[in-house]
This record gives structure tokens, sequence and C-alpha cells, in this order.
């Protein structure tokens, strides 16, 4: 069984996605004697693939009902 569901994992995955379109229209900007600086795009893109990861995992353990199928077998000469 997956550790985060499909929906969790869509919802994680487009939450950095915002957050790299965020970055993307302005890394930092100041307001009077405040500044903001956003996180840095490339920790952001880490989290976006490995989420993207988490939901192909998600994804594929819903295609296959949960299971995986390992078969084994051995080869022999009779």
């Amino acid at each position: 069984m997956a550790m985060f569901t499909k929906k969790l994992c869509q919802q994680k995955l487009n939450t950095w996605l915002a957050a790299e379109e965020a970055i993307a229209t302005g890394q930092r900007y100041q307001i009077g004697t405040r500044m903001l600086t956003r996180a840095d795009l490339k920790e952001v893109r880490e989290e976006m693939e490995y989420w993207a990861g988490k939901l192909a995992e998600a994804e594929a353990e819903e295609k296959v009902n949960g299971r995986n199928r390992v078969f084994h077998f051995v080869p022999r000469d009779l």
C-alpha cells in the first residue's frame, strides 16, 4: 500500500508548481524596509520531482489494485 494517496500527491505537486510560478514572477521584492526572498528554485524543482514520482507510484499502485506482481521461475532441464 502506498504511503501517500494519489489525491494527496496531486495536491502537493500542485502546491510546488504554484511555488515555482511565484518564484518565476519575482524572486525577491522590498516594500519600505521589509524584504521578502522566496525559496531557492533548485529546491522547489527537487520537491516537484519528488512529488511527481510519488504521484506516479500512487497511480501505478491504483492501476494494479495495490498488488505488486513478481513472478519467479526456475528453469529445469528435463
